[in-house]
């Protein structure tokens, strides 16, 4: 850190640090990435995109990361970036390519004296949208603290990708209740998630902890179980094949593609409605972010005398 700061060789610094990760004891890996975290916010983006990087990298090799620095230093980065993009208009360099004499030029003509911080921000942007993207999948705690939006990191995706995936990690719901309801059988439980992705991965996983046990219906892979909550798929994994429409209260449809934050909140609680398939939807197993462990938990079972209040509520399927 003191040769990014003086301007010494500190990629090989950064390398050494890597190669030494994997073997390092975990109380060394956190205290190692307090201080790194810390740097990558603190230096200018060209350096610190490096320190950020590496604060991911000792999180997958077992550091204990507040990645809160970075992703707050996120949303800056972000805003130079869209001051770059905006300079250019529709043919903005493509970051990936890396910085030149003449962009420079180019870029100074018309931000001047702010060239240099908004080109920076520019092709630091992708490295610190992966950092994020690692940090908030392995740290519950961070997730927990961060914003569910950000403006500038929203707008900025337009021209890095991977920020969308940073938008769907910040509205995780971990620790979140949710009132299961059959509309069929006019059954209803409640579970917990934590670290689930996306909702090809809770329709899933809901099926695991339903079917057939609760409901009728094809029990769900042991190999899906494990792709969605742990474990990784193989290429010999089947494909998984759902079981319901997942709706809203007003009937809407819940989207596989959309993730658990899109079901609405219907007074203090969000509320699943399982309704037979209209057709047949098959995924692929395995999570949107494979870092971010995740699990859904049974943790009630309802009476239906308890629920009768519960059906003329319920608005039928959008079609």
């Amino acid at each position: 850190m003191r040769a990014a700061r003086e301007g010494g060789d500190f990629k090989a610094h950064l390398q050494a640090a890597l190669e030494a990760a994997p073997t390092a004891a975990q109380d060394d890996l956190t205290r190692a990435a307090h201080r790194v975290v810390d740097v990558a916010a603190e230096l200018p983006p060209q350096l610190g995109c490096w320190f950020a990087n590496l604060a991911g990298a000792l999180a997958e090799s077992g550091a204990d990361v507040d990645g809160i620095p970075v992703i707050e230093r996120l949303s800056g980065v972000s805003s130079g970036a869209l001051t770059f993009a905006e300079a250019w208009g529709p043919h903005v360099p493509a970051a990936e390519d890396g910085p030149t004499p003449d962009i420079y030029r180019e870029t100074q003509a018309i931000l001047g004296d702010r060239t240099r911080i908004a080109m920076q921000c520019w092709y630091a942007l992708p490295q610190f949208a992966s950092a994020a993207c690692t940090l908030l999948s392995l740290s519950p705690a961070t997730r927990a603290a961060v914003d569910d939006t950000d403006e500038l990191v929203d707008r900025a995706a337009a021209h890095c990708p991977q920020l969308d995936y940073v938008r769907d990690l910040r509205r995780v719901l971990d620790g979140e209740q949710l009132l299961i309801l059959d509309r069929t059988t006019r059954q209803g439980w409640g579970v917990e998630i934590h670290g689930v992705g996306d909702n090809f991965q809770l329709h899933t996983l809901l099926a695991a902890v339903l079917v057939p046990d609760h409901l009728p219906g094809r029990p769900v892979d042991p190999r899906h179980v494990d792709a969605f909550t742990t474990g990784e798929s193989s290429p010999m994994t089947p494909i998984v094949t759902g079981w319901w429409n997942l709706v809203d209260v007003n009937g809407e449809w819940i989207w596989n593609e959309g993730v658990p934050a899109d079901i609405p909140l219907f007074g203090d609680s969000r509320v699943l409605v399982l309704d037979p398939p209209s057709y047949e939807r098959s995924w692929s197993p395995g999570r949107r972010f494979p870092l971010m462990p995740a699990t859904l938990t049974l943790t009630a079972t309802y009476d239906p005398a308890d629920l009768t209040a519960w059906w003329p509520t319920l608005k039928p399927p959008a079609r």
